[in-house]
């Protein structure tokens, strides 16, 4: 066994003697230097510079242009990792200039272990995710298409406002819930159980949690040095290969069952109409199986919907709900705007509503500013070799957005750390955070607009009928880290603003009575993943 463990070791370290050559022999040219930041030290360069475990990188990282800057860069054993900590020099970079900056980084834990590579969000600039954009711009690319689900998302508030009424404790996992149930009607035409636990919706949470801990810069070493991803799973250190392991089957088991129950449901000829069914429907109708390619855009990009969407809202929402308690000024400004439109409570606020309700839209720009759901987004790599304001930015640097920097600059925002929607009225509105927090140019979510309508409709209809306050001053505008980031957990107390709006929360019992959901079928498919 002492001998294994010499020979495996030996491979590493002669990469390693490698690496220190090849700096030392290799000709120095002249060129731009890279963008400031801490000396690096030998070898490691600035391994040392990056966040700790469990803290918020966007604050780290903000803290760098105080001290280089609006951009600064470090570098981890040969990577250059460039920080922008100015959105004008994000435009310059990731929209102006967005046929260099629109790849990205490959991440071996999260994309090659785990299997997060096949995701849209993780897919490198190439024909690929071109082919994923463009079958999702077809369902969710313009207003109008988006359009076509407000149906939809007005019951599944409504519902969720019922959730919300018969156990209040629970508010973030009714979010969950209704935002689960939107996305997977759309993809797969998956009706979720109407009470309690959704296997689906469960198995999907986890692997989108286990994400927002892969997919964060530094948060594994392999990622710094791939070579470990050789280790066997036994050495010593090695338990993030069993992590690995574990969240790959997690993820893959939420790809590939409902795909399967979409096709196990198109071969009886009855099924749901839903984006799954949809592209292979257009599929049969050309006479040709599918290739390989074809399977995986329109498998992946089914799964990119729930993945890529459900979190983000979950997240904004649930900074909504805190936001609200903390501050009861916007809470009663948005209800009497609320009250002056809708009149007497016989109905809730519709999709058709949003001109007259410029309050209620500015609290979803602010919720997007106060706190980004993705506070460092997912870093974009540069293809080629750039140089910026006489800087050199190589060939496959990772770049680095801190988006809550952007939403926190007081040279933008007036007292950035207050929660306030009226900065976005009046004569001199403050910049719109919708151009800040859904990516940059090639690399802009393609779900943003069913996002924002589920987020407006979520905050009209909430604020219509309930007040929210903070139980026992428990709220707290604390934040976890992530790549997607929640808040920490807080408790409210919810109540129905009068006994006539309790009423027509309950309505939603007789208007759309609930329906048995599919997660029979889903649990009855078997996966060998």
């Amino acid at each position: 066994m002492g001998s294994f463990s010499s020979s495996l070791l030996s491979v590493p370290l002669g990469l390693l003697a490698l690496y220190i050559i090849k700096q030392f022999l290799t000709p120095k040219t002249s060129s731009p230097p890279l963008p400031p930041g801490p000396k690096p030290k030998p070898i490691i360069g600035n391994l040392q510079d990056l966040p700790a475990s469990g803290q918020q990188d966007w604050v780290h990282w903000a803290g760098f242009k105080d001290r280089y800057g609006p951009i600064s860069s470090i570098t981890v054993f040969g990577q250059t990792i460039v920080i922008l900590n100015d959105s004008r020099v994000a435009f310059d970079l990731l929209e102006k200039r967005s046929n260099v900056y629109s790849s990205r980084p490959w991440m071996t834990f999260a994309g090659e272990m785990v299997g997060w590579k096949d995701i849209l969000a993780m897919q490198p600039y190439s024909s690929t995710f071109r082919a994923y954009r463009k079958a999702m711009h077809r369902v969710l690319g313009t207003k109008n298409t988006v359009a076509q689900f407000n149906a939809l998302q007005d019951v599944e508030v409504w519902r969720f406002l019922f959730r919300v009424l018969e156990k209040q404790d629970d508010i973030v996992q009714h979010i969950r819930t209704e935002t689960g149930a939107v996305i997977l009607q759309i993809a797969y035409g998956y009706k979720i159980n109407p009470h309690g636990h959704d296997p689906l919706v469960a198995l999907a949470n986890e692997s989108i949690d286990n994400f927002s801990v892969a997919g964060t810069p530094g948060a594994f070493l392999v990622d710094t040095i791939p070579l470990l991803k050789y280790i066997p799973s036994w050495f010593p250190g090695a338990g993030f290969k069993r992590t690995a392991v574990a969240w790959r089957k997690g993820l893959l088991t939420t790809i590939e069952k409902p795909y399967r129950l979409v096709r196990q449901q198109m071969k009886t000829g009855k099924y749901p109409d839903s984006y799954l069914s949809n592209l292979l429907e257009e599929a049969q109708e050309s006479g040709k199986p599918l290739s390989a390619e074809e399977e995986q855009v329109i498998k992946w990009t089914a799964g990119s919907l729930y993945t890529g969407g459900v979190d983000t809202t979950v997240s904004a929402l649930s900074c909504f709900f805190l936001a609200v308690a903390l501050y009861p000024d916007v809470q009663r400004k948005a209800q009497e705007e609320l009250d002056s439109v809708i009149g007497t409570i016989t109905r809730l606020p519709t999709f058709d509503d949003r001109p007259s309700l410029p309050y209620i839209d500015a609290i979803v720009k602010e919720i997007l500013r106060w706190h980004p759901v993705a506070p460092m987004g997912i870093p974009h790599a540069t293809s080629q070799d750039d140089v910026y304001e006489g800087y050199l930015i190589p060939k496959g640097s990772l770049i680095m957005p801190n988006i809550w920097g952007f939403g926190h600059d007081p040279a933008t925002y007036k007292d950035p750390h207050l929660f306030n929607p009226s900065r976005f009225l009046g004569e001199n509105p403050e910049l719109d955070p919708h151009d800040l927090t859904f990516g940059f140019g090639r690399r802009v979510c393609p779900g943003r607009l069913l996002a924002d309508s589920t987020i407006f409709l979520t905050v009209a209809q909430s604020l219509a009928v309930f007040d929210f306050t903070s139980k026992a001053g428990d709220a707290r505008p604390e934040f976890l880290p992530g790549v997607v980031s929640h808040p920490v957990s807080y408790k409210l107390d919810i109540k129905p603003r009068s006994k006539r709006h309790e009423e027509l929360i309950r309505a939603v019992e007789v208007e759309f009575p609930w329906e048995e959901g599919d997660a029979k079928e889903v649990e009855g498919i078997e996966v060998d993943v």
